[in-house]
């Protein structure tokens, strides 16, 4: 029985919800609905009673991982707990219910906290303004481009390159593609950060702007990087940070005191919000002052009476980037969060983070190999080579993993490490969290070196088995039955 799914429970005749007699008779049902909407016959629904159902969706809610299940390792995503009480103040209904068009004097509330929210993203950041407009990281990168290439335009060229690491995320070079950039990517040194002279060379006066992670995304922070600001903006370039690790440095330093010109954030990451599988995000972008006329239409703007309105009046803005003003939900949930931890609470994240990171990496680097030496900020990368040498890949241990009950961490990037693991616990894990992650990591490591096999064919208490990831990826099939629905 409980491997069942819902299609395969129940009996004909059987009901879960009871609904009230059509009012409307049907003739004048078929009236008012076109042809194409109606259907020839009744769709195939699960016939089951509630018990059935309700015991179903508790079954299939912990089939996946996921965060409330266990430990949820992802670097560079910041897979940490999100509180309850933020999923409730966002579907409150003076956040849900008002139309994106509805006048300004009516919806004071909503802008109010918009204007907030945009006020502290530019403490954190220390720069000078904010647009809350992008719906994820990416498209906040995008948005950032695009200002700096109107940026350059206004100076009389729009220049022609996006300089990368080797240790970027791959949504950096994307983003400058589509924006009409070419890209040039860089070397790291042995050390895993920017490699100066490389940099040097690389620049010039076709340089539009240098896009780097800080700290950088095997984990370790940029020593350099008053160095490297004064080396870009020498050429009349700007720096952008890739703002995804954020969370190490809340409280603690601002991407605008290092000299940074920009920065998106992934509010969905560093300020807890539930995310994966595509969705939902927002990535608001912080610029300079210099920077702060491109940025999209319509910005908040405060009257001489102290309400809040929207200003369409921006000459020289890259205009609109999203249909309305942004990822609302995701926005509540982001203020409500730094609300409840004000800055003495979110510096203790970026502590706590860094810990964590540095803890979970000294238990571990006995039985793994560490790429880069001393201490990492929020996250680190191992390398699987050791076990590669014994015939188990990255890949199969990751796999393995999950009959301990923890998720893998990320796999395979960043592409400068062999075999790599690339691993952050965040902060909302407690030590006894950690030291299971890594007894589990740990007896995977044994199980690799004496017991290959067992690895190479996990995981085996998962609900299928090791799937052809490829076919699966080309060959997507979300139905456990064909025919009519």
């Amino acid at each position: 029985m409980a491997s069942k799914l819902i299609f395969e429970l129940g009996a004909p005749g059987r009901q879960a919800v009871g609904l009230p007699e059509l009012d409307t008779p049907m003739q004048e049902l078929h009236e008012l609905l076109p042809d194409v909407r109606l259907r020839d016959a009744a769709p195939r629904l699960p016939e089951v009673d509630p018990l059935e159902l309700v015991r179903h969706y508790t079954r299939i809610s912990v089939l996946n991982h996921h965060i409330e299940k266990g430990f949820y390792p992802l670097g560079s995503c910041t897979m940490k707990a999100n509180p309850p009480v933020n999923e409730a103040l966002a579907g409150l209904d003076g956040f849900t219910s008002p139309h994106p068009l509805a006048p300004e004097k009516l919806v004071q509330g909503t802008l109010k906290l918009l204007a907030a929210l945009e006020e502290m993203l530019i403490e954190i950041c220390g720069l000078a303004a904010v647009t809350l407009q992008p719906a994820a990281g990416a498209h906040g990168e995008l948005t950032g481009l695009l200002v700096i290439r109107a940026y350059h335009e206004m100076h009389g060229s729009p220049r022609k390159r996006v300089i990368i690491p080797d240790s970027a995320h791959g949504t950096n070079p994307a983003s400058a593609s589509l924006v009409g950039y070419e890209t040039l990517e860089i070397r790291s040194t042995q050390d895993g950060l920017v490699d100066i002279e490389a940099l040097g060379a690389a620049l010039d006066e076709e340089t539009a702007v240098f896009m780097l992670t800080n700290p950088n995304t095997v984990g370790l922070f940029e020593k350099n990087i008053t160095k490297i600001q004064r080396m870009v903006h020498d050429v009349g370039a700007l720096l952008y940070m890739d703002g995804a690790n954020m969370n190490a440095l809340l409280g603690i330093t601002r991407p605008g005191d290092m000299g940074f010109d920009l920065v998106h954030l992934n509010l969905h990451k560093t300020f807890s919000t539930p995310h994966g599988g595509g969705g939902p995000g927002s990535g608001p972008l912080a610029v300079s002052a210099e920077l702060e006329p491109f940025l999209p239409v319509p910005r908040l703007k405060e009257a001489a009476d102290g309400s809040i309105a929207w200003d369409w009046d921006r000459p020289r803005s890259i205009g609109k980037v999203i249909t309305w003003w942004g990822q609302f939900g995701v926005l509540v949930r982001a203020y409500a969060y730094l609300r409840a931890l004000g800055a003495q609470g979110l510096k203790e994240v970026g502590e706590a983070a860094i810990l964590n990171a540095n803890y979970l990496m000294a238990l571990l680097s006995d039985a793994f190999e560490l790429p880069y030496q001393g201490p990492c900020m929020h996250e680190f990368v191992l390398s699987g080579n050791r076990q590669k040498r014994m015939g188990v890949r990255t890949l199969d241990m990751a796999k393995r993993l999950l009959d301990k009950g923890v998720h893998a961490p990320t796999i395979y990037f960043p592409l400068i490490v062999s075999e790599c693991l690339m691993i952050e616990p965040s902060e909302t894990e407690s030590r006894q969290s950690i030291e299971g992650f890594a007894e589990a990591l740990l007896e995977v490591a044994q199980e690799a070196e004496h017991d290959p096999d067992l690895v190479r064919n996990a995981p085996h208490t998962t609900p299928v088995g090791r799937l052809d990831e490829t076919r699966a990826v080309r060959q997507l099939d979300l139905s456990f039955f064909s025919g009519d629905r």
